[in-house]
């Protein structure tokens, strides 16, 4: 495993395991980074605790028995127990070419497979993607890449709005025009024209009233034929929108990844009945709901959770429970990923103590809320369009490619039309999920063009540039960056062993983005990397004549470089070009 931490684990282990008598089985040494050396092991604190040791004599111990000597040229006990691990130049060596010969680059796979769904993205039926949908859809995406990169089994759910009292005023404004034959486009420059002509007739007209209602009634039923065609066809004309917004955004949404409110909508019936059936069924005010413990309004009362209206109608918690129920139950996921606005905190957390009261949503199972907050304008309210609309996605992805363009006409004039245009969109849109991915998904963040497209700083543009730089090494030495990949790398110079540990930290930073479902955490991490690429490549010649005898090995930790680069920005969804 090309992860120190994970290599030197192994010895430390048998270590404490010598001098406690305990299962080396049973001991976590605690491995983590240091400031103060290349690592550090914390495991003598808990461990002399229980057994009733003083700490600092027991790490003393666990250095004396020599088990880390092939690994470490300084092994020091400082604080309470702190063991201060630094490493030898050979060990780094080996670790980072088990690194270069894995296509994995030194990224583990899940100790335990999990089949993972993640529910992303949401727009609903006839109406606009607009910016809110921005974060669901890029964190999401990133999410679905990561899992998949370790070994889960991802299945995408695109929970999209296509069901509910709407679409009685939508199906029959769509009547009047001509029913199902009638001629029926989403408008790209306004994707929700349609549904404010109907939302304008509803408000004007009792009459229409009345039809978008009794229309409702029918489209629940599912038995009236001409209904569910027009319904359909609605549908289908948004999904053709979605996948154009999906596609300019490189995302891996598709059609078939859409599982809307309505498929939802016939098993509600029985799931209200199985809460009933486990006592957790109630009344109040006329509706019915579950009483979920510690949750109150605003004057301190328990809250309710409404599964279903005085009127008889259903809502999105008996939506999203039964969504809980069909992803743990026929899809067998232990894992539930919510990418979800954080408004609906409370609610979704409601949903997943009342899927645990009805005995479903237990262990393995689990259901994680994947929360963020807003884009915002220079004025930090929501980010606007000139109409005062939450800016339009689509707007957002063609603006970012145009600003692309911009930057390749001045950088790279010299490029073939076809390489032009391709290299505009990889950085355009490259730019744009990056300023959204190295946000702390839970905080809100100011979107600024200039910002999110400079070529210095933690940006995409900055990192794709490094990437493009080192495949510019290798062009200029006339050297295929496949044949150094077998070469064991010399750690001389101070630069090349921050590199390499670096390089080294991969593993640990796509595991602990996973852990903590934050991509910003990866961002991070390349940002990082980059950053001590600059200096090694600054201090360390690796063509200038005279160091001929580092070449290969400078070259080897260049190309191992540019892989991670390009590797962990493909699992944020972001492309690195190899010229720029």
């Amino acid at each position: 495993m090309a992860d120190p931490l994970h290599t030197v684990a192994a010895p430390l282990r048998e270590a404490f395991a010598a001098v406690t008598g305990l299962p080396a089985a049973d001991i976590d040494p605690v491995v983590r980074n240091s400031d103060r050396a290349d690592a550090q092991a914390n495991g003598a604190l808990a461990l002399a605790k229980q057994l009733g040791r003083n700490p600092r004599e027991l790490a003393e111990a666990v250095v004396a028995t020599g088990l880390l000597a092939d690994l470490c040229s300084n092994t020091e006990v400082a604080g309470p127990g702190f063991i201060n691990l630094t490493f030898t130049p050979e060990f780094l060596s080996a670790q980072v070419a088990e690194a270069a010969a894995s296509d994995r680059v030194g990224v583990r796979r899940a100790a335990t497979p999990e089949i993972a769904v993640v529910d992303y993205s949401a727009p609903n039926v006839a109406k606009e993607m607009h910016v809110g949908h921005l974060r669901t859809t890029v964190i999401g995406d990133a999410l679905v890449r990561m899992l998949e990169f370790v070994g889960h089994t991802v299945i995408r759910e695109n929970h999209i709005g296509d069901w509910g009292t709407p679409f009685g005023m939508l199906i029959e404004h769509m009547v009047d025009l001509g029913g199902v034959d009638a001629e029926l486009t989403i408008d790209l420059s306004d994707p929700s024209a349609f549904y404010k002509q109907a939302r304008a007739k509803f408000d004007a007209s009792d009459e229409f009233k009345d039809r978008a209602r009794a229309r409702v009634t029918l489209l629940q039923s599912r038995t009236d034929a001409p209904t569910m065609a027009i319904w359909q066809k609605l549908v289908d004309k948004s999904a053709d929108y979605f996948d154009v917004v999906y596609g300019k955004l490189g995302v891996l949404l598709r059609r078939d990844d859409i599982v809307g409110e309505s498929f939802y909508q016939p098993m509600m019936a029985a799931m209200l009945d199985r809460l009933d059936q486990a006592g957790l069924l109630a009344e109040s005010e006329g509706a019915k709901v579950v009483w979920v413990p510690g949750f109150k309004n605003r004057e301190g009362e328990p809250l309710p959770l409404i599964v279903q209206a005085r009127t008889g109608g259903f809502n999105y918690a008996t939506s999203d429970i039964t969504c809980v129920l069909d992803r743990v139950e026929r899809l067998h996921a232990t894992l539930l990923v919510y990418c979800v606005g954080t408004p609906q905190s409370q609610h979704l957390q409601m949903v997943f103590k009342a899927s645990e009261m009805l005995g479903v949503l237990v262990p393995p199972a689990r259901a994680v809320h994947v929360n963020n907050g807003n884009v915002l304008g220079d004025d930090r309210k929501i980010l606007k369009s000139r109409s005062g609309e939450p800016a339009m996605l689509l707007d957002l992805v063609d603006a970012a490619i145009e600003r692309g363009r911009a930057i390749v006409a001045e950088r790279s004039p010299e490029l073939p039309a076809d390489e032009k245009a391709e290299l505009a969109n990889t950085i355009g849109i490259g730019a744009l999920k990056y300023a959204e991915l190295s946000s702390d998904r839970i905080k809100d963040y100011v979107f600024d063009w200039s910002r999110m497209l400079a070529l210095e700083g933690n940006t995409a543009p900055y990192l794709q540039y490094a990437h493009a730089r080192i495949c510019s090494i290798f062009r200029k030495a006339e050297v295929s960056r496949a044949s150094v990949r077998g070469v064991t790398p010399t750690i001389g110079q101070s630069q090349e062993r921050a590199l390499t540990l670096q390089l080294l930290q991969f593993d640990a930073a796509v595991h602990d983005t996973l852990d903590k479902f934050s991509p910003h955490r990866l961002c991070t991490y390349l940002f990082d990397l980059a950053q001590a690429f600059t200096s090694f490549y600054e201090a360390c010649p690796v063509l200038k004549d005279g160091y001929e005898a580092t070449r290969e090995s400078r070259l080897a930790l260049c190309d191992l470089t540019a892989r991670v680069l390009q590797q962990g920005l493909a699992l944020l969804g972001i492309e690195a070009p190899e010229r720029m």
